[in-house]
């Protein structure tokens, strides 16, 4: 498969392992990673939504992790070639048996919510087979620093279920953003954020095409540090 070239690295993608995605990139460009000095992502898929985020925050430092061996190997590599490579380190594990004493600033997740694949990557990157919901959150909430940042990128109509399972957890929402796929459509995926501390919620709109296959202006401006466009 093809590698996909960024501006200040490059993602070697796998057959075995979900490919570089539209909700990746926008989690890696609009995830709140503002004084995030220690970073977890949960299910690195390739790496990218860390990569991003390391070119975006010169001084944090990550640690991703990934139930899927072939994903954590793919993500290893494309750690190990990146200009930040120094900062970034992952693992083979299963998230619900992850055990560590430090606490994470910010905590970042494109999670698995297809209930139904046929492929066997999609059946552990896509399905909420190997970790559901609940899991993720109450895991994410006990990892958290006091002034942490736990963020995620899903389905719109998965909102309302994993927020109420957030709050079950001391989790309280405090930045929501409705991603639309074109103009005019209905919200497509939304990215939810929640602090261990209770603050008025901000609440804000994305699209993400302005026509079919043309990219509307706020997505190029939101990653043209990332992305390298072809011209015409």
């Amino acid at each position: 498969m093809k590698s996909f070239t960024f501006k200040q690295f490059v993602i070697q993608q796998s057959k075995e392992v979900f490919r570089v995605g539209t909700d990746g990139v926008l989690l890696g460009a609009l995830a709140n990673s503002n004084h995030a000095l220690n970073v977890l992502e949960i299910g690195t898929g390739t790496g990218l939504i860390s990569l991003m985020l390391a070119q975006k925050n010169p001084e944090s430092k990550f640690f991703g992790i990934d139930i899927n061996k072939q994903a954590a190997d793919l993500t290893k590599i494309n750690f190990e070639n990146s200009p930040f490579s120094s900062r970034l380190e992952n693992v083979h594990q299963d998230f619900k048996e992850f055990e560590t004493h430090e606490r994470f600033d910010l905590i970042v997740s494109n999670p698995p919510y297809f209930e139904a694949s046929d492929s066997e990557k999609d059946k552990i990157a896509r399905q909420t087979v190997e970790l559901n919901f609940r899991q993720l959150i109450s895991k994410s909430s006990t990892l958290l620093s006091k002034n942490g940042i736990f963020s995620v990128i899903i389905p719109a109509e998965a909102g309302r279920d994993f927020v109420a399972i957030a709050e079950e957890n001391h989790l309280f929402l405090v930045r929501k953003i409705n991603i639309l796929g074109i103009v005019n459509s209905n919200v497509k995926r939304i990215i939810l954020e929640f602090s261990l501390t209770e603050k008025s919620l901000e609440e804000s709109e994305f699209i993400i095409e302005k026509s079919p296959r043309q990219y509307s202006d706020q997505y190029l401006e939101l990653t043209q540090e990332f992305h390298v466009f072809k011209e015409g």
